[in-house]
């Protein structure tokens, strides 16, 4: 990963490839942003209007390069758009600075150091440049003939970013420290997360998740248990059996625990994690299967939580629960019409083989409920529906507690990951009543997204606060890069769980 150092020197003074700057959109034209004094004074007080000849508005994520000025070590100086100018006496948004640094690391691969000289009034700002420093040099490249060794690199054979100074940041200031050791800890994991997700299905299933999670957990001082087949059917865990039985890779169940002396909050984290999704009997059709190596999006997401929780040392303990199975069609395979018998006790009519992730998740959420948590958060990559309700970089959020709901919604939002609370209506849940079983896991076409999380609901134990977490939409950009997220695996809901454990450490989290 590119490397954070904290310096008060001065931009013409610092050796480095490139000087990153700030530019706002402002009423009249671009807005050369705090932070670039010393730049916008090299070119005369005129860099606004420099930048404005060459095309730039100031627009977020907008990125022109230009020679630097005569006296500066560094040659070049990348201007990026904060969007749009912040009102008197207010600073810049955290997920501006955040998107900026990203778009400027992305387009700074092959340089081995560039000095981002962005406002920064706190630690806060600081965090949040640091974070999008760290997650816009994300690349992924282990699959690609001219990577190799320590050097990730590109489709171009450059290697991502290799420094980054944070012009303005106090390397001596505590907070500042803080800010960059938390975002530093959580990007790390965060683009674990995203490797992970990348990993083609043929490398990672869910034996082989389980082996990665194991390691961390060993070098974290997190506790680990993996059930395997025999252990799944000796406990009756049904609905992962039932979506694991077609595939020659058998499913796991993997419990990460991390516990902390102090803590007097338990929050449990519940992850979705289909290795591969065909669809199952119910075979997706043809152009809906090349990118679901992602549906374990939910399970990577929790697992660099936790392991983010732990490197930062928060007093909470916080268990995550990683559902992995792989659904393939075969002559074992679960067939629409079968029924499961869950590891809560009931049973489930199976109508689609698709509708998998909410049976692996059912089985997790029961065994979360029995250690009585405070609160459960699961995260899935569970709906089309989703995608369809809300676009593809937001996700939804049902829950069980109206006031749990918004604080979730407000956490993620906090962290920069957009998200939209989502209600559970109560006459949904009728179109799932089975004639055979308990209840079956398909129901009305129309909201299908609230009728997968009415579905989980019914496997949450009785009393505890739950919230769902349905990211099907924003795990995996197929389009272009933007901002600090790649194109491929995005990490989405990292830092939302990484935030509400926080939150439930300080006991603002209900």
């Amino acid at each position: 990963m590119t490397a954070l150092t904290l310096s008060t020197a001065a931009a013409p003074g610092l050796r480095a490839d490139a000087i990153v700057i700030g530019v706002a959109k402002g009423a009249k034209g671009p807005v050369v942003a705090p932070g670039a004094e010393a730049v916008d004074k090299a070119y005369d007080g005129r860099l606004a209007g420099v930048l404005e000849t060459l095309g730039a508005s100031g627009a977020e994520g907008e990125v022109t390069k230009l020679p630097a000025p005569s006296g500066f070590k560094a040659p070049l100086v990348v201007a990026v758009g904060l969007g749009a100018e912040p009102e008197k006496d207010s600073g810049y948004d955290g997920e501006a600075l955040r998107k900026a640094a990203g778009a400027a690391a992305r387009t700074l691969t092959g340089a081995k150091k560039a000095a981002f000289a962005l406002p920064v009034e706190d630690a806060a700002d600081v965090g949040a440049i640091s974070e999008g420093v760290l997650l816009g040099a994300y690349s992924f490249d282990a699959y690609k003939n001219n990577a190799g060794g320590k050097d990730t690199k590109d489709k171009n054979g450059k290697a991502p970013l290799a420094e980054a100074s944070l012009l303005g940041a106090k390397p001596r200031d505590k907070e500042h420290k803080a800010a960059v050791e938390r975002a530093t800890a959580v990007a790390e994991e965060l683009n674990r997360a995203r490797d992970l997700i990348n990993t083609p299905p043929n490398d990672l299933n869910p034996e082989a998740f389980a082996a990665v999670a194991q390691t961390a957990a060993k070098e974290h001082g997190i506790k680990v248990q993996v059930l395997d087949v025999k252990a799944l059917e000796k406990g009756g865990y049904g609905g992962i059996l039932g979506v694991g039985v077609g595939s020659a890779a058998g499913p796991r169940l993997v419990k990460l625990s991390y516990t902390s002396a102090k803590a007097k909050k338990h929050l449990a984290l519940v992850g979705k994690g289909i290795t591969y999704d065909s669809g199952g009997i119910s075979l997706k059709p043809a152009g809906h299967n090349e990118t679901m190596k992602c549906d374990m999006s939910g399970a990577a997401a929790v697992f660099a939580a936790v392991v983010a929780v732990a490197r930062l040392g928060l007093e909470v303990n916080v268990t995550g629960w990683l559902a992995l199975a792989e659904n393939m069609p075969s002559g074992s395979a679960t067939r629409p019409g079968d029924v499961l018998r869950m590891y809560s006790g009931k049973t489930v009519e199976v109508l689609n083989t698709d509708a998998e992730g909410r049976l692996v998740l059912a089985d997790a959420l029961w065994a979360a409920s029995e250690e009585k948590p405070d609160a459960i958060v699961d995260v899935a990559t569970l709906t089309g529906a989703m995608v369809l309700a809300l676009g593809s970089r937001t996700f939804g959020v049902m829950a069980n507690d109206d006031a749990f709901r918004s604080a979730v919604h407000e956490a993620a939002e906090e962290v920069g990951e957009p998200a939209w609370p989502m209600p559970l209506p109560e006459h949904l849940r009728k179109g799932m009543d089975s004639p055979t079983a308990d209840i079956a896991n398909m129901g009305e076409r129309m909201g299908g997204g609230l009728v997968a999380g009415l579905f989980l609901r019914e496997f949450v134990g009785e009393g505890i606060t739950w919230a769902h977490l349905d990211i099907a939409g924003p795990a995996f950009n197929e389009g272009g890069p933007f901002g600090y997220t790649p194109k491929g695996g995005t990490g989405t809901a990292v830092r939302t769980l990484v935030r509400l454990a926080e939150l439930t450490a300080a006991g603002d989290l209900g």
